[in-house]
């Protein structure tokens, strides 16, 4: 099993040409990539309760099962395990499952396991050096399909091969000064399991009054993400309320409360999602790391 570290950011529809321009790419080869992939779970939705994902996925070299772990995450961060290797074909490779994740998957999820829903997408990589650490840059644009629903994929992945963690947010703040991004929580697994069962509210009222700042920018960017995907107004106005909390938090330092009053007034408005948005946002997170 490897850990995998990376620092997931949803971009706005400007966001990948500006991105291709920006000059921390300047100079780097850009490997293209068309890659296809159908995730599995089964009927009781063991694995999305879990918090796995298990997925077959076509690249131009051959067939690769991956099976990644719940892990954690907060802020766009995420740190899980992952478990990948070749397979001969489509069909899933359950012996493969019970030697390289044993335990993992019961017996009896495994009998039951079905194709779920696919993403397919075009993935742009460079790989970057930031100080001591090498990070590969992923740009990802394609459509996650659930049977006859469907949504863009428009996301950047940057994932630390070697090095700090503290590099993936330095580079991410760089990004933002010209792309329009945003730090974002959910994988492609919970998109897709959302658009075929539906968005829900990541907290109510009460757990906002009672929750811990972090929770309260973590539920911002949940509601967020529901929103990219589902349109729905109330994910909108649950983030506008969960940056408000933060802001009119008297015990919160200035730099928690300026950014988090920004981005709540930001959202009042129709094109959000612009680089000054991103900057706030890493902004937001970086002084809830120092509180």
């Amino acid at each position: 099993m490897s850990q995998e570290i990376e620092l997931k950011l949803a971009l706005g529809d400007s966001g990948p040409d500006a991105l291709r321009r920006h000059p921390r790419l300047a100079g780097h080869t850009a490997h293209r990539a068309w890659l296809a992939n159908t995730y599995y779970d089964t009927p009781s939705r063991a694995l999305e309760r879990a918090r796995i994902a298990l997925r077959i996925r076509r690249t131009p070299d051959g067939h690769l099962q991956t099976l990644k772990t719940a892990g954690s995450g907060q802020g766009g961060l995420h740190a899980r395990g992952e478990w990948e290797w070749p397979i001969a074909g489509d069909a899933l490779d359950l012996d493969g499952i019970r030697q390289h994740a044993p335990g993992v998957l019961s017996d009896a999820d495994l009998a039951a396991l079905v194709p779920r829903f696919t993403t397919d997408f075009t993935r742009e990589r460079w790989d970057i050096v930031e100080a001591d650490a090498t990070i590969e840059v992923a740009l990802d644009i394609g459509t996650i399909h659930a049977g006859d629903r469907h949504v863009p994929i428009r996301e950047l992945e940057l994932e630390l091969k070697t090095g700090s963690p503290e590099a993936l947010w330095r580079l991410a703040a760089s990004l933002a000064d010209e792309v329009a991004l945003r730090p974002a929580n959910a994988s492609k697994a919970q998109r897709g399991a959302a658009l075929q069962d539906g968005w829900t509210l990541p907290g109510d009222a009460a757990e906002l009054r009672n929750a811990t700042p972090r929770h309260h920018a973590e539920q911002a960017i949940a509601a967020l993400d529901a929103l990219g995907d589902s349109g729905e107004a109330e994910f909108l106005t649950h983030a506008r309320h969960a940056f408000r909390s933060l802001a009119e938090d008297t015990r919160l330092t200035t730099a928690v409360r300026q950014p988090a009053g920004w981005l709540a007034e930001a959202l009042d408005g129709p094109q959000w999602l612009t680089p000054r948005f991103g900057q706030h946002s890493l902004a937001l997170l970086a002084a809830l790391d120092a509180h």
